[in-house]
């Protein structure tokens, strides 16, 4: 058996769903594809897809295999354009993570320009609120906000994101403007809970070296940034959160600053990265290009 081979023909299954659909796209009979699909889960001692009569999925274990193999044939075929140093020449797969504030307002808007420098690269990018398994999820890199409790990675600093508490001028109008935390009281917090079920964290204050937290009102708990921003337009609450989120809408006045002495504590902001020993040059030149976007937008 050609182990890249098969491999080639399980992430081609693997995308579309189908034996036939692959068969189809690579000009290979049916029977084929699924001989060696067959002789490689017989040499992995393990199952790697579920076949039914309308569709292939894969197994757990499938799942953890087929990010394995995208990186191994995208280094392998890197790896064949190893000794031209045109960047068109640049191909394989990038897997990143990103907090969804982050890659909707500083990354994505200044991507087209890796693409057009680099248009062999195919870029992955997942805007996550939660906090995926670096490794065991198969990411070249991820953006981190916040303090690390992870293992095991790679971490290069960035820098520190600030914070602001900010609420839209409806609000505003009708509540008034608090001029002190005890004022939060008798105001509505827009309450963001990363989990179902989830305690609110409340309202944050970094002062004299130490961090409290002040309760207030509130009918609304959120799991998105998107969501917990759109709710803060929309009239809901006051929230807090990086301004590098809200910048465009403090520019055009949608939201106002409110309590600027009394905000939560700057974030740390990092890239972290799987300890390789060698990094392939496309994940290499990312994350450079990835550190330099990300330090000017918090710097």
């Amino acid at each position: 058996m050609d182990k890249i081979h098969a491999m080639r023909l399980f992430v081609c299954v693997a995308e579309l769903e189908s034996f036939s659909r692959a068969a189809d796209f690579l000009a290979l009979p049916k029977a084929s594809v699924s001989r060696q699909i067959q002789a490689l889960e017989s040499h992995l001692h393990t199952r790697l897809l579920h076949r039914t009569t309308r569709q292939v999925q894969l197994t757990q274990e499938g799942m953890v295999y087929y990010e394995r193999a995208k990186d191994l044939l995208s280094n392998l075929d890197e790896l064949d354009g190893l000794f031209r140093h045109d960047p068109a020449s640049l191909s394989g797969i990038l897997r990143v993570d990103i907090p969804v504030i982050l890659a909707k307002n500083v990354v994505i808007p200044r991507l087209p320009a890796f693409v057009q420098q680099y248009p062999g690269i195919e870029i992955e990018l997942l805007g996550n609120d939660r906090q995926v398994d670096v490794i065991r999820e198969g990411f070249d890199c991820a953006v981190r906000m916040g303090d690390l409790n992870e293992s095991g990675l790679v971490v290069r600093p960035l820098g520190k994101i600030s914070s602001v508490n900010c609420a839209s001028p409806d609000y505003l109008a009708r509540f008034g403007y608090p001029e002190t935390p005890e004022d939060l009281a008798h105001h509505a917090l827009v309450h963001y809970a990363a989990h179902s079920g989830g305690r609110p964290a409340g309202f944050e204050i970094y002062r004299d070296g130490s961090l409290q937290r002040v309760n207030s009102g509130g009918i609304l708990t959120v799991n998105s940034a998107e969501a917990y921003h759109a709710a803060c337009m929309a009239g809901l609450g006051i929230i807090q959160t990086p301004r590098v989120a809200v910048r465009d809408a403090l520019r055009s006045k949608k939201l106002l600053p409110i309590l600027p002495q009394y905000r939560a504590r700057s974030l740390p902001l990092s890239l972290v990265y799987p300890p390789r020993r060698n990094l392939s040059r496309r994940v290499h030149l990312f994350m450079e290009w990835l550190t330099g976007v990300l330090k000017n937008a918090v710097a």
